[in-house]
């Protein structure tokens, strides 16, 4: 049975930094790609970054490049998000998904997603 479960969100002020952490289980975690979504209230989700089984992250949105990274330790079934100088409109509530044996184009292909974590960026 798939499992994701992310931790690590909370409260950080503008310009600080947070590292989220995935808990995958169910799967091997090597042999897909995990991608983090977001998603702010009253909109709609959107992706933000893609681990690859291998190779460089795929970035969704242009808005994060320099200031968010993935890394995962495939051992621990684990995949970490680090954000640095966040901003207000990084709020959302942050999900991990399992996606496909490569990065998708599509949101629509990641099948399996964990509860979120919630990220709040005060100004």
């Amino acid at each position: 049975q798939v499992q994701l479960v992310e931790s690590g969100g909370g409260l950080v002020q503008s310009g600080g930094s947070l590292r989220l952490s995935c808990a995958a289980s169910g799967f091997t975690l090597d042999s897909y790609a995990i991608g983090w979504l977001r998603q702010a209230p009253g909109k709609d989700r959107e992706g933000v970054l893609c681990s690859p089984r291998a190779g460089t992250t795929t970035y969704y949105t242009d808005s994060v490049k320099g200031r968010f990274t993935v890394s995962r330790d495939n051992a621990e079934n684990m995949v970490f998000l680090q954000m640095n100088s966040l901003k207000p409109e990084d709020s959302g509530v942050y999900y991990c998904a399992l996606g496909p044996t490569f990065c998708p184009y599509s949101m629509s292909s990641y099948k399996n997603w964990g509860q979120g974590t919630q990220v709040t960026v005060s100004s």
